[in-house]
């Protein structure tokens, strides 16, 4: 019989140009997958399939362990607690009063706004298209005509003023954005005792915040900024009248430290109306080279909860600001720009309102010398700077919250050098400060 060869299984020959050329034809080559990629496919290929399903097992584990622990892992940057939140413990301190707490804490207005700026606001608020970022036409030149009403200084509405959301915004970001324009600079020099987000502005830009020692008359001590702080600085804040000790710096002498130093001076001047000893100052002037002054209408108009104030200054800065802050949408509101140019263009509700001030300065200073304190009236702004009797600054506060009702800031809040100080905005309605006479037994 004849014997039968087993049939050979015929392949499939690889085309000419492709990988397999120069094998015999007809020899079938075994089948290869395409290489996976990543660090998995690489461990696979090495290891084979046992070792690919361990490799599985333990990925699972860790992207369960990674959830499980997601939670827990600790933040880049932690914001420290907001101040005056800390002042919440202090309220029920009050609750045994017939009237309760009087808040006397933060400088928030108790006035209302003129009557021709609150119609202003109305008679607008039917607007719809988005205003303009650096301020409508109108806004700008209100502000420039009133730098040179009152203060008697000339600004180009066209190219050196711009609108802002109130001040704070500002003041909380313009390290960041001059720090993305001069990124070798990382220092903000501020006064060693004054508004916190000054401090806080440097810390969420990254940036240094330098304290800069002030004088007796809580004016700001240019000759103690060190050479290095000075090479690095990214800016200067001066603050006249001073928040909280009411104190007045020499505005000329910055710009000049500012002009040899090649650092911009920015002056918050939001309580520059409110200027006991002198005349309002102003760090234009001298000139806008390499300076901005930023106003805000929350103080002197009471309009805090419109929010809307204006930068004025060097044009190249103020250019800079402006492009930026319309690339990240920051605008004030139609109506609240139109209420701005009624609130600028009258000075008679604030001639009524610094007087209002003064007079209520004169009579918390009398309330709080019953308790044993010894204010003296600042030179300008509308808070009483008091020494703690004891230099315990928060038993003083707690003591005038638990007698009298009235809730004051400690010095701490404005930096370490305030830490024996009491900080009381005269924002008192008549009814609450003849209640804090009548509690404290002043006569009214």
């Amino acid at each position: 019989m004849r014997a039968v060869r087993p049939r050979r299984r015929r392949g499939r020959a690889a085309p000419r140009g492709r990988a397999g050329d120069g094998e015999p034809r007809g020899r079938r080559r075994p089948r290869q997958r395409p290489p996976r990629q990543g660090v998995a496919g690489a461990v696979r290929a090495v290891l084979g399939a046992p070792a690919r399903r361990r490799h599985r097992r333990r990925r699972r584990c860790r992207s369960r362990s990674r959830r499980r622990h997601a939670v827990s892992r600790p933040a880049g940057f932690v914001l420290p607690p907001y101040p005056y939140d800390r002042l919440d413990q202090l309220r029920p301190l009050a609750d045994h009063l017939d009237g309760g707490l009087v808040d006397l804490s933060i400088g928030t207005p108790v006035d209302p706004p003129a009557p021709a700026v609150v119609a202003a606001l109305a008679n607008s608020g039917a607007e719809r298209g988005y205003p303009p970022s650096i301020g409508t036409p109108e806004l700008r030149q209100a502000a420039a005509d009133w730098c040179e009403r009152r203060l008697g200084v000339d600004v180009d509405p066209a190219a050196e003023v711009a609108a802002t959301v109130g001040t704070k915004e500002f003041v909380a970001g313009l390290p960041h954005w001059l720090h993305l324009r001069t990124p070798e600079r990382d220092t903000v020099l501020h006064p060693a005792v004054s508004y916190p987000s000054y401090a806080m502005g440097a810390t969420l830009a990254g940036c240094r915040a330098v304290p800069v020692p002030l004088d007796d008359d809580w004016s700001i001590r240019l000759d103690e900024i060190s050479d290095a702080d000075a090479e690095r600085a990214l800016l200067l804040w001066v603050n006249t009248p001073g928040n909280p000790a009411g104190g007045l710096d020499d505005l000329a002498a910055a710009a000049r430290w500012g002009n040899d130093h090649g650092v911009p001076v920015f002056s918050d001047e939001c309580y520059a109306e409110f200027t006991w000893d002198g005349p309002a100052r102003t760090v234009l002037a001298g000139g806008t080279r390499g300076v901005v002054a930023v106003h805000s209408l929350s103080k002197r108009s009471n309009l805090a909860g419109v929010r809307v104030g204006f930068y004025a200054g060097d044009a190249e800065l103020v250019g800079y600001l402006r492009a930026l802050r319309k690339h990240a949408g920051f605008m004030v509101p139609g109506p609240a720009q139109a209420a701005a140019v009624a609130a600028l263009g009258d000075q008679e509700h604030v001639e009524a309102q610094r007087a209002r001030y003064r007079g209520r300065l004169g009579r918390l200073a009398d309330v709080l010398r019953r308790l044993d304190a010894d204010p003296a009236l600042p030179r300008g702004g509308f808070y009483l700077w008091v020494p703690a009797p004891d230099g315990d600054a928060w038993k003083f506060v707690r003591r005038l919250v638990a007698e009298i009702g009235m809730l004051a800031v400690p010095g701490e809040f404005y930096g370490p050098a305030g830490a024996e100080f009491v900080r009381v905005a005269a924002v008192v309605t008549e009814p609450q400060l003849a209640l804090l006479s009548e509690r404290a037994g002043a006569p009214d």
